[in-house]
């Protein structure tokens, strides 16, 4: 049964400006194929020998491919470069809480050049425009440090 109500807190976009599509078969033990070919991947469940990724993964790729790219957007606007070797290592663990599963996500950020101060302000601005912050804020527990 779908719900289509609207949420009081939810942000609804005010213009699409790309859609993802994907296709996938067999849920966690399947696969998955973007319309436009460019990724196909074999998905296996954590823990096991299958020898595909799993959402947990993919996740983590995309959060931090995200973050990247909100600092990039966030520090011209606010006059901090991003330096060239900026690099996330992201991690998402996956784990019951009450009737269900969820997951929680921690990023450590590395910008060599940038001294703490200079690296918080960036990062805080890029968690608050960043399209992966804003879908998991307030839903899973998020730990952003700085290394």
């Amino acid at each position: 049964m779908g719900n289509n109500r609207k949420e009081d807190t939810m942000t609804t976009l005010e213009k699409v400006l790309y859609t993802a599509k994907s296709h996938v078969t067999g849920g966690r033990d399947g696969a998955a194929k973007t319309d436009d070919g460019r990724l196909e991947v074999k998905l296996s469940s954590p823990g096991t020998s299958g020898t595909g990724t799993n959402p947990e993964q993919l996740f983590a790729s995309g959060y931090a491919a995200c973050f990247i790219g909100a600092m990039k957007a966030v520090g011209g606007k606010i006059g901090i470069p991003v330096p060239q070797d900026v690099s996330i290592d992201a991690e998402v663990d996956l784990g019951p809480i009450p009737n269900a599963y969820g997951i929680a996500a921690r990023l450590a950020i590395s910008l060599p050049g940038l001294d703490k101060a200079t690296a918080q302000k960036l990062v805080d601005a890029a968690h608050q425009v960043c399209p992966y912050s804003n879908a998991t804020r307030g839903n899973i527990d998020v730990t952003i440090t700085i290394v």
